[in-house]
C-alpha cells in the first residue's frame, strides 16, 4: 500500500531545543519509516515575526535542518523542503486567501495568544494571514496528516475549513485536495526551566540540542524547584518542581524514587540536579555527534535541502497544474 503522507516542520527562528525535540522531533523519528514525510523548513513563516531579521533566517534554515538530522531524520527516507522555494505554496497562500475573511483569521485563538506573546499593537497582513499560508504548505503536496500539539488545533480546522470551501467551489463532484488530518501527539509540553507554561526560544529558558554538557549543568542548576523547601532537611513538593516534571521525562526509570526521596527529605535539590543533568547530557551526546558529522559536510546538507525542494517543487506543480484547470484559470 502507498504510504499516507505526513507534513511537518519548524520555523526557521534559530536552534531547536528540549521542548522541540519532545513535543516534535522524537516523534517523527519514529514515524520516517511509516509515513512519506516532508519536514518543512518554514523560512517564510519565520518571517512573519522575524522579517527584520533576514540573517537570522537564513542561518537557522541550516540550523534546523541539522537538528532535524541529528536526532536520526534520514534524509533517504525524509523529504526536507525550503518553504520559500515551494512556488506552489505561494500561489496556493494568495488563492486561499480568497477563502477566509479577515474577522475568521482575527478571532483564530493562537493568534490572538500570539499577538499577545510577542506584544504586537499592530500586526502585519503575513502575520495575520499565517493560517492560510500554514494551509498552503500542507495541501500543495496534499498531506494526509499533520503532528500538531493541541495548541494548533485551531489552526489545523481553519485549514480543513479552507479546503472544504475550495474543493465546493471548484471541484464539487470530485475533491483533489484532501482535507489534512490531525495527528495529535500524547506528550505534554515541556515547560521552560524557569516555571512557564512554554519553553521557547525567545524567553530564554531552554536547554538547546547543540548545548554542551557544561552549560546544561549550568542552566538546570538555575532551575525552579519547590519555593519552599529552603533547606535540605525540609520536606520538598515534587509536584509543583519543574526539576521533577524534566525528571519524568528524561529519567522515567529513577523518578519515582527520586520522588519519594524529595517528599522524604533524603536528597537535596543540588543532587536532584545532578541528576537530572546526567541524564538530559546522555541523552544529547549521540545527538551532538551526529550534528559534529553533518556540521563538517555542509554541502552534504545543503544537497539534501535542495534535492528535496526539488521534489517538492514538482509534486507541487503538477498539483498546480490540476487546480489552476479546476480553476478555469487556463486558456
Amino acid at each position: 500500500m502507498e504510504k499516507k503522507r505526513i507534513l511537518t516542520g519548524d520555523r526557521t527562528t534559530g536552534r531547536l531545543h528540549l521542548g522541540h525535540y519532545v513535543g516534535s522531533l522524537e516523534n517523527r523519528v519514529r514515524l520516517q519509516d511509516e509515513y512519506d514525510t516532508f519536514i518543512l523548513l518554514a523560512d517564510i513563516q519565520a518571517l512573519t515575526t522575524h522579517f527584520e531579521k533576514p540573517d537570522l533566517v537564513k542561518e537557522s534554515i541550516y540550523e534546523v535542518a541539522l537538528d532535524n538530522l541529528s536526532v536520526g531524520l534520514n534524509p533517504e527516507k525524509v523529504t526536507f523542503v525550503q518553504q520559500s522555494q515551494i512556488t506552489a505554496i505561494a500561489e496556493l497562500t494568495v488563492f486561499y486567501s480568497m477563502l477566509v475573511s479577515v474577522n475568521t483569521l482575527r478571532h483564530n485563538p493562537t493568534i490572538k495568544t500570539e499577538i499577545a506573546q510577542y506584544g504586537y499593537d499592530d500586526i502585519t497582513y503575513g502575520f495575520l494571514g499565517y493560517p492560510v499560508s500554514q494551509t498552503a504548505d500542507i495541501t500543495f503536496c496534499n498531506a494526509d496528516l499533520v503532528p500538531v500539539g493541541e495548541d494548533q488545533v485551531p489552526h489545523l480546522e481553519l485549514s480543513r475549513k479552507i479546503v472544504r470551501r475550495f474543493n465546493a467551489l471548484y471541484t464539487p463532484d470530485e475533491a483533489i485536495i484532501k482535507e489534512p488530518q490531525a495527528l495529535l501527539s500524547s506528550v505534554p509540553r515541556l515547560i521552560g526551566l524557569d516555571g512557564n507554561s512554554k519553553m521557547g526560544k525567545s524567553l530564554g529558558n531552554a536547554i538547546y540540542l547543540t548545548d554542551s554538557p557544561d552549560t546544561v549543568t549550568m542552566k538546570i542548576k538555575s532551575a525552579i524547584t519547590d519555593a519552599n523547601r529552603i533547606s535540605i532537611n525540609d520536606k520538598g513538593n515534587p509536584d509543583i518542581c519543574v526539576v521533577h516534571m524534566y525528571h519524568r521525562v528524561f529519567n522515567l526509570d529513577q523518578q519515582e524514587n527520586i520522588s519519594e526521596m524529595c517528599r522524604s527529605a533524603k536528597i537535596g535539590c543540588v543532587a536532584c540536579k545532578k541528576a537530572l543533568s546526567t541524564q538530559i547530557n546522555i541523552l544529547l551526546e549521540p545527538i551532538i555527534e551526529k550534528r559534529a558529522y553533518y556540521t563538517s559536510n555542509h554541502q552534504r546538507v545543503k544537497e539534501i535541502i535542495n534535492t528535496g525542494s526539488e521534489k517538492a517543487n514538482r509534486i507541487g506543480n503538477q498539483m498546480m497544474g490540476e487546480i489552476k484547470s479546476r480553476m478555469r484559470l487556463k486558456i
